[in-house]
């Protein structure tokens, strides 16, 4: 049987992940509600009210009140802290503050019913294998082939719908590297936090505002190829990117990880297989290279707010087309 956690609760972060008084003070009148350490995302809708959420699903503040005026505001001045503008050329903006709060901002008329507002907290540090365990977010069984995975230099895939703890998991499996490994880590906005000692950071650019200086995640794998990298982690396979990680992996890059966004480890073969499509790959071409790159799918599951590790599998060809076999069942996952 595939290892599950049978009676998930929710992930609480550690009092050490606390964020600092002037990561909070960046926040303006959002920072009461991110102080609390076991707070994962706080969205705002336009005047339409604000929802903390806590690792249980996202619930609604009364006592927070704005008009739409103050709101964007407040959305124009955090993605200025992260030295970016937003207006009605460019309505839709993500960036990141400090060591990791991520800022995504949305103006009418895109967003239609006001401003929107999503910031994403993030707990660096304090979470390994066990503490996952502990949590019911992996079940024994499936951490010791996870951690015999990492120590044997297997590539992994992390995936799962948003919010789902992949970054979390991936994080604690990387964690458990060799301190002597080197680990570079591309993203498009750095949010993952590593224990370890020896971690490279790239983040992708988006363009100016003259429209110039973009740096995607595509251009920066091939910039990290040239660091010696002893493991290669891919924060979130989107696009071209899919290409040169596999190529990467299927070229002596053992180690390696990324995540990728699917709703159950049955729909990630066709996942890879859209993505493959943008980075201008052939279906034939992504299923061989996929089954050939990675050697598990860990992928995770959020039910009634509590996350959790929901199967492990393999990709494997049928055929040309590409499928993933739940670990120890021998069946197509669904």
């Amino acid at each position: 049987m595939p290892p599950q956690a049978a009676a998930a609760g929710p992930i609480v972060a550690p009092v050490a992940a606390r964020l600092e008084p002037h990561e909070l003070d960046a926040l303006g009148p959002l920072a009461p509600f991110a102080a609390s350490a076991d707070v994962t995302d706080l969205f705002v809708n336009g005047a339409a009210g604000l929802w903390v959420d806590r690792g249980r699903g996202a619930e609604h503040r009364p006592e927070w009140v704005a008009e739409e005026s103050v709101v964007r505001a407040l959305a124009v001045r955090l993605i200025a802290k992260g030295g970016r503008h937003i207006d009605e050329a460019t309505p839709a903006v993500d960036v990141r503050l400090g060591r990791g709060i991520r800022i995504h901002a949305v103006l009418p008329p895109l967003a239609a019913e006001g401003t929107l507002l999503s910031v994403r907290i993030p707990r660096p540090g304090g979470f390994t294998l066990d503490s996952l365990v502990r949590a019911e977010a992996i079940d024994a069984e499936g951490a010791r082939i996870l951690r015999e995975a990492v120590a044997s230099r297997k590539n992994l895939l992390v995936t799962g719908a948003g919010g789902t703890g992949k970054t979390t998991l991936l994080a604690a499996l990387l964690a458990e590297a060799p301190p002597h490994e080197r680990i570079v880590v591309i993203e498009d906005v750095a949010e993952l936090q590593i224990a370890h000692p020896h971690v490279a950071s790239l983040e992708a650019r988006q363009a100016n505002i003259e429209g110039t200086g973009r740096v995607g995640l595509d251009a920066l794998l091939r910039e990290a190829l040239r660091m010696r990298p002893d493991r290669l982690v891919v924060g979130e396979c989107r696009g071209a990117e899919l290409r040169e990680l596999l190529s990467a992996l299927n070229t002596g890059h053992d180690g390696g990880a990324g995540t990728l966004h699917a709703n159950s480890l049955g729909d990630v073969a066709a996942r890879l297989e859209a993505l493959g499509s943008v980075a201008g790959m052939p279906p034939a071409a992504v299923a061989r290279q996929a089954a050939s790159a990675f050697d598990l799918v860990v992928h995770l599951e959020r039910v009634d707010g509590r996350r959790r590790v929901a199967g492990i599998g393999r990709l494997r060809l049928d055929g040309e087309a590409l499928a993933v076999e739940a670990l120890g069942t021998g069946e197509t996952a669904r």
